[in-house]
């Protein structure tokens, strides 16, 4: 691809630069040095990528170009020229005697306090005079900055303005983005249009930590995973990391890095004065910023701790991507050696084992070959540094047709592994495959052919192959672990795999055959059994037996049942345990079994409850704090969390979730639980990018437009009746018939308390009147709930408390905490004379 735009861009501007080759690339252009033959000097040239030219268009990009152009000071890098040449948009900048300060920082480590102040004055100082012509960079970071002479350059001021002027909308609609995730603000994370320079702002308050520190502020294996650290995350006080890091340095630091725009520094130059005092030895004239505060005075954000309820969402009971901004992986280079430019934007320790493919003529090899895949994705998973995508994430591509680029593409992965297997007499031939992620083209190939019993040898032979692929295309070490647990016998890993590939099967028949589902999770626990058998000191099949049994539990002909094998399931985890303690999925089978045996409430005695709860979180932690990467056990975690009323707890185990697995299976529960836990926070914004996240990643689901309804009510959110009525109509659509009639009710509800805050409190009485419900749609009274609620909004408080009357009538072990933390929808009712009678009588 370059070679033929090296070509082009010689051809096309032969009259006024030699073009001698590409410098490099980064993620919306391609960078060239050339010679300008007119001024006779070294320059470098950008040539933007042609997916982004054609989203701006040549003739306003030129325009605002030009615009940036005009910009002149010491510390930004000036733009030549710029123009458009046989279709190809490029502008022209100085070529820098020096190196990035990416460079300098990967080089020094760690900088000293002056100088690390002295380049961020700078930048602050470019910044500032930027920003007075309305121009936000975007895309600060240390990549974009060069050092010559022993001072800074801010670089792409010009491609910034032009994308945000040009076609800051239509490129957002691509899905295009400008932005480094290792540098960004939460509000451009989030996807916000209206970024100010306090955005940017954030960004070097980032790199002024990492020229201290030596490391970026977050570190995440995923793209979605450090969105999540910058939005949710407080960075670890630098002087921890260094203790010689002056406290005004480091409330500068916090300050600029707030999570919240308006508690940052509220311009560029104010930042400059802040630093420029601490150059001087004098106290800099800043707020002290709301982090700040929590450190110095060891106080944290209180614990809500409300009785939690299910009205907000139904089954959430039963978390980005951020506002688009995943497309911005593509400009987080990580220091490696090789250049993200090298594969196309596309990072090559970011790996995807595709599921192998199966080449016997029957069929009959498949849980060979998912086998293998699944067991080198494990394997591939503990290796510091790759990002691997999950099984879940490669599953949707298996038999796809879909051609590895795309997929490489999708994924956002720069080296892909595939793979086939086949039968050769009594031989089993595998070939294995690296592919460069951007061409989809072979990096490297293998084949391991082995006698057909000994498939252990197949695996051990293609994980240290690809180990090794990939140890030579990075350039590094790439050391697999030994297997742990791992099974002795041939025969017994057979039977395990035959298992793990029926319960895929049985897992697909539930819902519309649930008889031949049993029968096949029946089969599956045949064959694990007798893996355990042949190999009995391997968990794994004891563990998978565990699980088979849990499965079970949900195709049960009655409670009883369902009890019995839940029981048994939590013996199975007891036997795993036994084996092996450390093993993570046996002490996440147990803990699991043991929380859904909590949630059926199979005792009346509380204290059997608590304990079993307890027990199951016990073992919940000690899963993730032997596995990291079970994305499953963070979100029973999470679960359990809000089961206990603990709402921080659970926001920071459902976002391990989030990150340990973009792909769970059960992520849109997954972000339901974000959304309704910062919901109870009263952290609006963050609960309204969950529920968007949601509503962009499962349309279909109708508790994303209901967590959009919920939000009209929010103190957060402007009341749109308009809005609200659509979303309902949204709901009805979506909804399955069985819930339709009394989640209908719920959303008439809520569209009455959206009424409410309008001011419209006539047609809200009249709405809100028409949804209610007999006890045959709803017998929990939770319709009473919901309007008491929409009630306190309009100010009827006396018909609120007559209606929590009823719902606690109902629902006589809803504890609302009236003394501590009260949930923010009934705290106007605290001072009321008769609300605490009906809530907490006795307190």
């Amino acid at each position: 691809m370059t070679e033929d735009l090296l070509q082009d861009l010689k051809a096309a501007l032969a009259d006024h630069y030699d073009i001698e080759g590409e410098l490099g690339e980064g993620g919306m252009a391609y960078v060239f040095v050339a010679h300008d033959i007119k001024h006779d000097r070294k320059v470098a040239i950008k040539v933007l990528k042609p997916d982004l030219a054609s989203s701006l268009g040549t003739e306003r990009f030129l325009r605002e170009i030009k615009n940036a152009a005009k910009l002149s000071h010491p510390h930004i890098l000036p733009l030549y020229d710029s123009g458009e040449a046989d279709g190809l948009l490029y502008y022209v900048m100085p070529l820098v005697e020096g190196e990035s300060l990416s460079d300098y920082i990967a080089r020094e480590k760690q900088l000293s306090i002056e100088e690390a102040v002295k380049i961020t004055r700078e930048i602050a100082e470019a910044l500032s005079v930027a920003h007075s012509y309305g121009l936000v960079h975007r895309d600060i970071k240390p990549d974009n900055v060069m050092m010559t002479g022993g001072h800074a350059l801010v670089a792409d001021f010009g491609i910034a303005l032009a994308v945000d002027q040009a076609g800051g909308e239509k490129l957002t609609q691509t899905g295009m983005s400008i932005g480094t995730p290792a540098y960004m603000s939460p509000e451009q994370a989030a996807g916000n249009p209206n970024l100010d320079g306090r955005s940017d702002i954030y960004s070097l308050g980032c790199i002024l930590y990492e020229m201290l520190i030596g490391q970026i502020p977050f570190t995440a294996p995923t793209p979605q995973a450090m969105i999540a650290r910058h939005t949710m995350d407080h960075i670890t006080p630098p002087s921890i990391m260094r203790d010689t890091i002056p406290p005004d340095l480091e409330n500068i630091i916090i300050t600029a890095m707030e999570k919240t725009p308006a508690d940052r520094f509220r311009t560029a130059q104010e930042f400059v004065e802040a630093l420029g005092a601490v150059e001087q030895g004098v106290a800099p004239k800043v707020r002290l910023s709301t982090m700040s505060r929590r450190h110095t005075t060891g106080m944290y954000a209180p614990r809500v701790a409300d009785r939690k309820r299910n009205w907000i969402i139904g089954a959430v009971a039963a978390v980005v991507l951020l506002g688009g901004s995943l497309a911005a992986w593509q400009f987080l280079g990580r220091r490696t050696g090789r250049t993200i430019g090298e594969l196309g934007g596309l990072d090559p320790r970011s790996v995807a084992v595709l599921y192998f493919e199966d080449l016997s003529p029957d069929g009959s090899l498949g849980y060979v070959a998912d086998g293998i895949t699944e067991g080198l994705i494990a394997e591939l998973s503990r290796v510091s540094g790759l990002n691997v995508i999950s099984r879940n994430g490669v599953a949707r591509y298996r038999d796809s047709g879909i051609t590895n680029d795309s997929i490489a593409r999708a994924l956002a992965t720069g080296s892909l592994v595939t793979g086939s297997v086949e039968a050769e007499g009594d031989r089993l031939r595998v070939t294995v495959r690296l592919v460069d992620g951007f061409s989809g083209a072979d990096v490297e190939r293998t084949t391991v052919a082995v006698p057909a019993d000994r498939v252990l040898a197949v695996q051990d032979s293609v994980a240290a192959n690809v180990a090794g692929f990939l140890r030579q295309r990075l350039g590094e070490e790439v050391r697999l672990r030994e297997r742990r647990a791992g099974a002795t016998d041939d025969v017994a890993w057979t039977l395990v795999q035959r298992a793990e590939r029926l319960r895929k099967d049985a897992f697909e028949l539930e819902e519309d055959e649930p008889e031949r589902a049993i029968r096949t999770y029946q089969e599956a626990d045949s064959l694990a059994a007798q893996a355990a058998t042949i190999d009995p000191q391997w968990v794994v099949p004891v563990v998978l037996r565990g699980w088979l049994t849990y499965d079970l539990s949900f195709l049960a002909d009655d409670i009883p049942q369902r009890v019995e094998r839940v029981e048994r399931a939590i013996e199975y985890g007891n036997a795993a345990v036994a084996l092996d303690g450390t093993y993570g999925d046996a002490l996440h089978l147990r803990g699991r079994s043991r929380y859904l045996l909590r949630l059926m409430e199979t005792t009346p005695n509380p204290q059997q409850l608590e304990r079993l709860l307890e027990d199951a979180r016990a073992d919940l932690e000690a899963a993730v704090d032997a596995d990291p990467t079970l994305a499953n056990a963070w979100y029973a975690l999470s679960q359990l969390h809000y089961q206990r009323e603990d709402n921080m707890s659970a926001v920071i185990a459902a976002r391990r979730a989030y990150e340990a697995d973009a792909f769970l299976s059960n992520q849109d529960r997954n972000l339901l639980q974000l959304f309704q836990t910062h919901y109870d926070l009263e952290q609006f914004s963050d609960a309204q990018r969950w529920c968007d996240e949601g509503a962009r990643r499962f349309p279909s689901d109708y508790q994303f437009a209901q967590c959009q309804l919920w939000m009209l009510i929010s103190p957060w959110a402007q009341a749109d009746a308009d809005r609200a009525w659509q979303l309902a109509g949204a709901v009805d659509t979506l909804v399955p018939a069985l819930a339709r009639e009394l989640v209908g009710h719920r959303m008439r509800m809520v569209v009455g308390g959206v009424l409410a805050r309008a001011g419209l409190a006539d047609s809200a009485r009249h709405v809100l009147e028409a949804a209610r419900a007999g006890r045959d749609i709803d017998p929990d009274q939770q319709l009473a709930s919901d309007e008491a609620v929409m009630r306190i909004l309009l100010g009827d408080y006396d018909e609120a408390i007559e209606l929590l009357k009823r719902y606690v009538a109902a629902n006589p072990g809803h504890d609302f905490d009236i003394d501590q933390n009260l949930l923010w929808w009934w705290r106007p009712l605290r001072d009321h004379p008769a609300f605490r009678a009906v809530v907490a009588p006795g307190r």
